[in-house]
């Protein structure tokens, strides 16, 4: 086998620490927990904030603009906050973003206008997108190519795992007082400063600090590195390109339904006459797959072709959605959202492996930044316009949704038909001469 290609060299004293076996583990630790918790606060109130903005007066559209307002913050800035990972490392983009996030959930508790709300949300989609792309620009460059699906499956089972246990204690809380509901979020997201602070003092300040990578590791060769030919480098920039292209239109797709959901499920469950403990504990039974199946779904993007994987459940998840406004029964509809989210919960793994394998380590940060822009838009849009969509027919935003995805997802197979779907260890190319 030929001598790696090192992106970045290491220091001696970085080579004899025993941190190629124990950080990538401690990181995805500490990453899940901040996950956990960040998204335990932020969904004690999601699920009664549309009924919260229509007791204050607030109409379907405004409903849907609030929503939205999230969202935009997320395509204005998720960009620029990978830019600044790739900069100035994971860690700084991190704290900041979860203060940020707290804020803003804080803030939805003041007795403000409908419309004024939707400056909590931007602090929110501000803060919940720095800390996103930070913490997903961290595992794609400390955890091993041969390991990313599980570190992956463990930080999205994790956000899901506090939207499982949020809305039902923000209903129990709700029922005494709405207003309550949302100063507990806030509070709740402040909590996951605490994993960080932990990890840095068992890791040290540059826990999450990129490794030294090489091509053997699995990362795609920076473009910027000098290639043995100009071949291997057009190669090795067109297979990037490709991963981050389809990477994006699965993003697109994966938001369409989450802006839909966000504006649309708690008021098409209300018209089918459902309680708020039964839409927490449809939020709540959403979830819950992701959590049971966050460790299968992992060693899957690990051992099997990943572009299938995107492809077949992204594709399940998209009928789903489609099939919701025609049905009547509650049971029905929360069986087929538990359907849908173990979907989800097999190709969100699938699909970030594959990024953070086909980019360069030092644009994993933009990468990541891209990624998060590309859910956030559609979903900001989706959002933005569903609400005005179920005033005319509720299974407008479901249906329009679900097919405009399946045309993002159709061309996957045509983008990705070269790249490698496996994710095993790039070979190494041959040693630059001198």
């Amino acid at each position: 086998m030929g001598s790696a290609v090192h992106l970045e060299l290491p220091s001696p004293a970085q080579s004899a620490a025993p941190e190629t076996e124990n950080r990538p583990r401690a990181v995805v630790r500490a990453l899940s927990a901040v996950t956990f918790l960040e998204w335990f606060g932020a969904s004690v109130g999601l699920p009664l904030l549309p009924v919260y903005l229509e007791d204050r007066g607030a109409s379907s559209v405004t409903v849907g603009l609030v929503v939205a307002a999230y969202f935009a913050a997320g395509v204005l800035l998720q960009y620029v906050f990978g830019r600044l990972v790739d900069k100035v490392t994971p860690a700084p983009v991190l704290r900041a973003g979860l203060v940020i996030f707290a804020i803003g959930g804080l803030t939805l508790a003041l007795p403000l206008t409908p419309g004024l709300f939707a400056l909590s949300r931007l602090l929110q989609g501000a803060g919940a997108g720095a800390a996103e792309v930070a913490a997903l620009a961290a595992v794609g460059a400390v955890v091993p190519a041969g390991q990313r699906g599980r570190a992956f499956a463990s930080i999205y089972g994790s956000q899901l795992a506090g939207m499982a246990i949020g809305p039902m204690v923000g209903s129990l809380i709700g029922a005494f007082s709405v207003t309550a509901v949302f100063i507990a979020g806030g509070l709740i997201s402040l909590l996951a400063w605490i994993p960080i602070a932990l990890l840095r003092n068992r890791a040290g300040a540059d826990a999450l600090r990129p490794a030294a990578i090489t091509v053997e590791d699995g990362q795609a060769p920076d473009i910027d590195t000098p290639s043995p030919t100009e071949e291997s480098a057009r190669t090795a920039s067109s297979m990037a390109r490709r991963v981050l292209i389809g990477s994006l239109l699965s993003a697109a797709a994966f938001g369409l339904t989450v802006g839909v959901y966000e504006t649309c499920w708690t008021l098409l469950l209300t018209q089918r006459g459902a309680a708020n403990w039964q839409v927490g504990l449809s939020w709540t039974l959403f979830a819950l797959p992701f959590v049971i199946a966050s460790r299968p779904a992992g060693r899957l993007a690990d051992a099997v072709d990943r572009r299938y994987l995107v492809v077949i459940s992204f594709s399940v998840a998209l009928a789903c959605c489609a099939t919701y406004p025609f049905l009547h029964s509650l049971v029905t509809l929360m069986i087929l959202g538990v359907v849908e989210a173990a979907a989800t919960a097999v190709a969100i793994p699938a699909v970030q492996s594959l990024l953070s394998q086909g980019v360069p380590v030092r644009r994993l940060g933009r990468a990541q930044g891209l990624f998060a822009t590309s859910e956030t838009a559609t979903t900001a849009i989706a959002a933005g316009i569903s609400g005005s969509l179920f005033a005319v027919r509720p299974w407008l935003p479901f249906v329009g949704g679900a097919v405009i995805g399946i045309l993002l997802i159709g061309m996957l197979p045509t983008i990705w038909a070269a790249v490698a779907g496996r994710a095993t260890p790039t070979p190494a190319l041959p040693a630059q001469r001198q």
